[in-house]
């Protein structure tokens, strides 16, 4: 209970930090104010911005970690299990990684996307979306989910495979901006990602295997405009 309690206050810190850091980005805009609602809301949308507010996000989420672990008296990077992986575990985690993207892609919609974050309008918002995307939100997220939670649950009544399970249910329904089929891959994805975590004992592995399937999908995802 104390894991899912910390878990709740850092998930909503991250999601406030994300719409506030928007809102406050977006209000320094020219001409906002003139925008209707929806054309408001398509604005926000925009990749340029949403990688900005996961970029301030990161480490204000972190920091709810942080306090949490240290208040249980214990270290942040043992609890995490921040340890670097060996060159085996990187070759098995990226073959495995390159299996669900397979998987993904193939549940992907065919077609042009309208989808708003592909707007970027210029450089510096190409560069936003792709720190934003690739390294904070993995970061942010693993140390969330296969780092915190699991590390919390597996040590519950769930055991490793119940908190492999949970999780994972939770980490697709989580991404609430896809499809329930693509959400039912990112849940899979979530439960190969954790027992990766479980068998290497190394969070900092999942953040590499979740940033190398974010940068491949923003290097695929094009064009942005």
């Amino acid at each position: 209970m104390e894991t899912t309690f910390v878990a709740l206050i850092a998930y909503a810190v991250l999601v406030l930090t994300v719409d506030l850091s928007v809102d406050v980005i977006l209000s320094m805009q020219d001409g906002v104010e003139k925008l209707t609602p929806a054309q408001l809301e398509q604005l926000a949308m925009q990749g340029r911005w949403h990688g900005a507010a996961l970029i301030i996000a990161c480490p204000t989420t972190l920091a709810v970690l942080w306090i949490g672990i240290r208040r249980a008296g214990r270290q942040f990077s043992e609890y995490l299990a921040l340890n670097w992986p060996n060159r085996n575990e990187l070759l098995i985690a990226f073959a495995a990684m390159a299996v669900i993207l397979l998987i993904q892609m193939s549940l992907w919609p065919a077609g042009p996307s309208t989808n708003p974050i592909l707007t970027v309008r210029g450089v510096v918002g190409l560069l936003a979306l792709l720190i934003g995307g690739c390294i904070a939100a993995p970061i942010t997220e693993e140390f969330l989910f296969r780092g915190f939670l699991f590390r919390g649950w597996s040590e519950s009544f769930l055991g490793p495979l119940g908190a492999i399970v949970l999780s994972s249910v939770i980490w697709g329904l989580y991404h609430t901006q896809y499809t329930r089929l693509i959400r039912l891959g990112v849940g899979i994805c979530g439960g190969v990602l954790c027992a990766i975590r479980w068998r290497t004992n190394s969070t900092w592995l999942t953040v590499i295997a979740h940033s190398a399937i974010n940068t491949v999908v923003f290097f695929t995802a094009g064009p942005y405009v």
